[in-house]
């Protein structure tokens, strides 16, 4: 007597359906994402946000620089890292988190730029006399 073929194993429609969905969910927050992605590019480069980058940026330079120029106060020379400075608030680590920060090797000078005001990148143009009394130099900028 021979043996008969082997059953062949049969997948449940419920399995074949969750596995459907997966791909479906996956393929429509991927799609999502990209869409979010040019949705906000245009509308940044529609220059609708200026005005509000303009502001926030301001604001974060300001508060990158105060904390900056606190801790050569407290510390007598200027943070390695912006994660370095101590007693930030909540609010503070939006500021940081949007600029550029680069110490000179002797940490006795600084160079930062916004690089994120609201939505883009601000142009801010900071009088000479703003700088006063701190330590940015702006020969320190990358090129």
């Amino acid at each position: 007597m021979t043996t008969p073929p082997p059953v062949p194993e049969v997948v449940p429609k419920r399995r074949k359906r969750t596995k459907l969905i997966i791909v479906l969910v996956a393929g429509g927050i991927i799609l999502a994402g990209v869409f979010a992605f040019f949705a906000i590019k245009a509308i940044i480069d529609s220059g609708i946000t200026k005005g509000p980058d303009q502001m926030f940026g301001d604001q974060h330079l300001k508060t990158a620089v105060a904390l900056i120029e606190l801790h050569k106060t407290r510390y007598g020379e200027y943070p390695e890292k912006l994660r370095d400075l101590k007693f930030t608030g909540s609010w503070d680590q939006m500021a940081l988190n949007s600029v550029k920060y680069i110490p000179a090797q002797d940490r006795e000078s600084y160079y930062v730029e916004v690089t994120r005001g609201w939505m883009g990148r601000p142009d801010l143009d900071m009088p000479d006399e703003f700088w006063q009394g701190t330590g940015y130099d702006p020969k320190l900028k990358p090129e």
